[in-house]
């Protein structure tokens, strides 16, 4: 019967073109407009690890105190005492320090000039905990933080300006005029957003960082960080005279993480937090009472605003033209159902039953759909090349159209189709027709 209903609905759209091609293009617009948009809000608020992402968590400790705190939540960033007590304590499965500095790199050759390059200094447990890929070797291990070794990661990127591709693991590169040991070249890896360093970072979209050093080498050097830093005061420049008085203050500046497991795991660690705060105000470090924060990577992800205000507005917009397009597509639909009465009325006399209608009509909803769908591709294809001109690029060039927006492009339509449909068809369903067949004798 499906093929006997399609034929019909082809032979509605032979009779009645212009009103076909009308609600083809009203459906292929507005799901290629939605389909565009939601290409690049999928991008900015995807998931960076979804297998991990509820097992990783980022410690907040209030030591600017509620005088100097936005609306009661802690620094983002915790200062370098509250970070070595996190380090140090081991509470955690893992537990991962972070902070970005720059570090100019001198080529071995003349063929290479200096270059400055973006690095995190981290501690060892930074790989394994945010299962970042190798293409050659592998990360440092836990003595090597204790001695503060001379040790580097460096990006796949960085390993084939360097070294042509090759396996580099055991060469030596030149950072600020010292000498260290590659250990580890990463494969191409660049989440976005880069949740685990999006606090320090000025853009949670930026390229990859091309070097990765120990974080004890890093403070040992004096390297200052390159990232956010800042004071009670919120003074991004503090008046600190020296780099133990950086250790030593209360500035903010070095991003936490740590990998919990289970349910557990993160109830007696946020207990080890409260009890930390608590003990700090008890020797009269902090003079107010504990207040701490543990937030998983969606929950980080959300309290720091990662995704993007345009991609967000740009989807409500999409979404609202879409329905602007049903609307209008249900009013045709209408027209096109009701100048069919007499036939209707027709088919039903000779035994048609109203769920027969229903299947026709409907039939014919997502043929429209398909045809809308199709249409729908072309200019979602089309509109994914013009991105660039409305969002950030970094943004722009994650959106992709891969099969799964292929596949959804085209059910959408359908599905819009056959909602756009339902009252329609409801509609033709309810003649009557004895009316119809009076009336056209």
């Amino acid at each position: 019967m499906f093929a006997y209903y399609l034929d019909l609905a082809l032979r509605s759209f032979r009779r009645s073109k212009a009103l076909t091609a009308l609600v083809v293009v009203l459906m292929g617009c507005g799901v290629g407009t939605c389909m565009v948009t939601f290409a690049v809000f999928r991008a900015a608020a995807a998931d960076p690890i979804p297998w991990k992402s509820h097992q990783l968590f980022v410690p907040q400790i209030d030591n600017f105190g509620p005088a100097h705190n936005w609306k009661g939540q802690p620094p983002i960033l915790l200062g370098y005492t509250d970070a070595m007590a996190l380090l140090r304590a081991r509470q955690a499965r893992r537990q991962v320090l972070i902070y970005g500095s720059k570090w100019t790199v001198l080529p071995g050759d003349a063929q290479h000039l200096p270059s400055s390059q973006e690095g995190d200094a981290v501690s060892h447990d930074f790989f394994a905990m945010f299962d970042a890929p190798f293409r050659y070797g592998g990360g440092w291990s836990a003595s090597d933080d204790a001695q503060r070794a001379a040790v580097v990661v460096i990006s796949s990127a960085l390993n084939q300006k360097l070294f042509g591709g090759v396996n580099s693991v055991g060469r030596e590169i030149n950072l600020d005029t010292h000498a260290y040991r590659i250990v580890g070249v990463l494969d191409d890896w660049n989440p976005s957003p880069r949740y685990f360093d999006v606090s320090s970072a000025w853009y949670p979209f930026s390229h990859p960082r091309q070097l990765y050093l120990p974080f004890s080498r890093a403070i040992d050097l004096q390297k200052a960080a390159s990232t956010n830093f800042y004071c009670s005061t919120y003074s991004p420049n503090p008046d600190l005279p020296n780099w133990d008085s950086v250790l030593h203050s209360e500035c903010a500046w070095i991003a936490a993480w740590v990998e919990l497991p289970t349910r557990a795991d993160m109830a007696r660690y946020r207990d080890w937090l409260h009890n930390y705060a608590a003990e700090q105000q008890r020797v009269g470090r902090f003079a107010w009472p504990p207040n701490v924060r543990l937030s998983d990577v969606g929950q980080w992800l959300d309290l720091m605003k990662v995704v993007p205000k345009a991609s967000a507005l740009s989807m409500i917009v999409s979404v609202s033209f879409l329905l602007i397009c049903l609307v209008n597509v249900v009013g045709l639909m209408l027209a096109r159902f009701m100048r069919r009465a007499p036939e209707i009325g027709v088919r039903r006399a000779l035994g048609a039953s109203r769920g027969a209608i229903y299947r026709q009509f409907l039939t014919e909803a997502v043929a429209i759909g398909l045809a809308g769908g199709v249409l729908g591709l072309l200019l979602t294809a089309l509109g994914m090349d013009g991105i660039g001109h409305l969002f950030e690029p970094e943004i722009a060039q994650l959106a992709t159209l891969d099969a799964s927006l292929l596949l959804l492009t085209v059910l959408v339509a359908v599905a819009a189709s056959l909602i756009a449909a339902l009252y329609p068809t409801w509609r033709a369903a309810q003649v009557q027709p004895a009316w119809q067949l009076k009336s056209n004798g």
